[in-house]
């Protein structure tokens, strides 16, 4: 009796895993396989989410508008910014709100700290984006110019938004007194992402509303709260020069 040879099952799912493959967005393919401090189970983002605007909504032909307005008014520092905040790291965003000794290499515990959180952000962020099929402007409204390289991922909501208020609370966990200015400097680098013509404002507005909640999960784990503290124990003694 003759053996059928296996190479065409293996071609057969082959054929089937590669196109899966491809049609993973930049976000899957970056994210991290577990979480440290959130489950992305953890709250049922949908429940707290709503659904960007319809397109064709009021809502939705503002939103269009505004990036059109910003888009028009834009400046060469505007594109500047919106181009330095598009790398979306966080010691770039926020090094020069603390100072400049806050560099990841003089900070390890800080470093590592941020990249765990930062992990867990990602993997909410793409399950938050799965949830909305959203366009970006440019493919609303061909008009729209981004200065900025066009993700591949859904509109809404805004990863870097979402990323951006999470650092900045964490970070103000860890330096409690610049607080304001950290949030501040939030706002400022998720309306880059409009400046940037990649997203619209509602969808920097729904990054805000998940951060707040992925914050209030890391608040409640006893795990990010010592690491907290041995960020401060880390920072201390620079704090302590700045000040001298």
């Amino acid at each position: 009796m003759t053996r059928r040879s296996p190479f065409p099952w293996l071609m057969l799912l082959l054929g089937l895993a590669l196109p899966l493959a491809r049609a993973q967005t930049l976000e899957e393919k970056t994210a991290p396989a577990a979480a440290h401090f959130v489950q992305p189970e953890a709250v049922d983002w949908k429940a707290l989410l709503p659904a960007p605007p319809a397109p064709g909504s009021i809502a939705a032909l503002g939103d269009l508008e505004t990036v059109l307005q910003v888009q028009a008014a834009r400046t060469p520092a505007d594109v500047a910014w919106a181009k330095l905040i598009e790398q979306d790291k966080v010691f770039a965003d926020y090094g020069d709100v603390l100072g400049p000794w806050l560099e990841e290499k003089s900070l390890p515990v800080l470093a590592n700290f941020l990249s765990q959180v930062t992990a867990d952000a990602w993997l909410v962020s793409n399950r938050m984006k799965n949830l909305y099929p959203r366009h970006r402007p440019p493919a609303v409204e061909p008009t729209v110019q981004p200065c900025v390289k066009i993700p591949k991922s859904n509109s809404y909501p805004s990863g870097h938004s979402l990323r951006a208020f999470v650092w900045a609370a964490v970070l103000g966990d860890v330096f409690p007194d610049r607080q304001a200015d950290l949030f501040t400097r939030a706002h400022r680098v998720a309306w880059g992402r409009v400046i940037g013509g990649v997203h619209f404002p509602s969808d920097v507005a729904g990054g805000r509303v998940a951060a707040q909640a992925i914050v209030a999960e890391l608040r409640k784990s006893p795990a990010y709260r010592a690491e907290v503290e041995k960020c401060r124990a880390e920072v201390a003694p620079f704090l302590l020069k700045k000040a001298a």
